[in-house]
């Protein structure tokens, strides 16, 4: 479902502000807080309802995508069973960067020291004991096809999609985040520094890979700052979401994305004041015949070519 208009028509009050929080506070058994309207109908099969936007998946550097999507701990379970490991009486936990143990103490698993300046900004220099490479050379000594758990950090999705390729419960992860175009990252990439499209794209790996429990899923504009390319594999992995069963209502405008939707409302017909009106909803062919729209006549200039 696409919600459409100009701005300020009123698309992000009734999405974000009276279904998803209405929604919200059914789901939770509490009624809904009625702000601006009187019921919503058809929620009883819902099971859940998230809002995927662009807020940080993690504030420090110890928080990665790999970890957050979980695929990071797939990798230190593989490397926990290589035999050596198992000598050794290494678990999962051993080859994390934020336990004890494994990790370098020096850097407390961060590969990098903080040095305080008094009237500069605080910077951070390698560790020496380690090398930037945040574990012990006893962790370091374990190795899956030749590779040591650093070694992992250092490589970026589609990398490492083609060394674990054979470990299904590693590869399904990859392939989704490859998919969605953010293969160019490293399974060490330090959150803070994803861009919030980034995050928001993280975040729907991490749904999709885990299983369907009827899920109302909120988007506001995801396709702010993504190449044509990219857009289109955020369209790929949304279908995905809805074909397993779940549903995506999405605050849009750009038109590869209305033209995709199954369903649209559009709201107007101005912004402000003259605005929150109900103009049309169905589907972006029957669109095209609304003459009070202006999301119709961008979409018929855009199929034509214009």
């Amino acid at each position: 479902v696409c919600v459409t208009g100009v701005s300020g028509s009123g698309k992000s009050s009734l999405v974000r502000e009276v279904l998803y929080r209405g929604l919200k506070n059914l789901l939770r058994g509490h009624g809904p807080a009625r702000d601006g309207f009187r019921e919503i109908r058809g929620w009883e099969k819902l099971r859940r309802v998230a809002e995927v936007d662009h807020s940080p998946i993690g504030r420090t550097p110890r928080s990665t995508p790999a970890t957050y999507v979980g695929v990071f701990d797939e990798v230190r379970r593989l490397f926990s069973q290589v035999p050596e490991a198992r000598q050794k009486g290494f678990s999962p936990g051993r080859f994390s960067f934020n336990l004890k143990g494994g990790r370098c103490e020096a850097c407390g698993g961060q590969g990098r020291i903080k040095v305080e300046m008094e009237f500069l900004p605080d910077v951070y220099v390698t560790c020496e004991e380690c090398d930037g490479k945040r574990y012990n050379e006893e962790t370091l000594s374990v190795r899956y096809k030749g590779k040591t758990i650093h070694d992992v950090l250092q490589m970026t999705f589609a990398e490492g999609l083609e060394f674990f390729y054979p470990i299904p419960t590693i590869r399904r992860i990859l392939e989704l985040l490859v998919e969605i175009g953010l293969g160019y990252l490293t399974f060490g990439q330090p959150s803070p520094g994803l861009s919030g499209g980034e995050a928001q794209r993280i975040k729907l790996v991490k749904e999709l890979s885990s299983p369907s429990v009827g899920t109302l899923y909120v988007l506001d504009e995801p396709t702010t700052g993504l190449h044509m390319a990219d857009v289109q594999k955020l369209l790929g992995i949304l279908q995905r979401l809805v074909s397993r069963g779940d549903t995506v209502v999405i605050i849009e405008h750009n038109l590869e994305v209305i033209k995709e939707a199954d369903w649209i409302i559009d709201l107007g017909p101005e912004g402000g004041k003259e605005g929150g009106y109900l103009l049309f909803e169905g589907t972006p062919l029957d669109l095209l015949k609304c003459e009070r729209s202006y999301t119709a006549q961008a979409l018929r200039r855009y199929l034509r070519g214009d």
